[in-house]
């Protein structure tokens, strides 16, 4: 599998002279700024979607009694 994949892409003057601002103030290159930005960018959006799976999961009555079977379960578990 090959480590790195060549992408084009477009971005607005603004942004990218911000990259590039950035880029020499933290002495690294656009590309290793742009590829943590996307990776933090990703990293939120898994985090909102678990945080919105226990919302969910929160509101799902049977779901709630599974959680709470489960928590006697491991309370006898632990009393043992």
């Amino acid at each position: 599998m090959r480590k790195h994949v060549t992408y084009t892409s477009t971005l607005s003057p603004a942004i990218l002279k911000e990259l590039e601002l950035y880029a020499v103030k933290l002495k690294t290159t656009k590309k290793l700024l742009i590829e943590k930005a996307i990776f933090n960018f990703i990293e939120e959006l898994k985090r909102q979607e678990y945080i919105r799976s226990f919302q969910n999961a929160n509101a799902d009555k049977e779901m709630l009694l599974i959680a709470e079977e489960g928590i006697v379960e491991y309370k006898k578990m632990l009393d043992k």
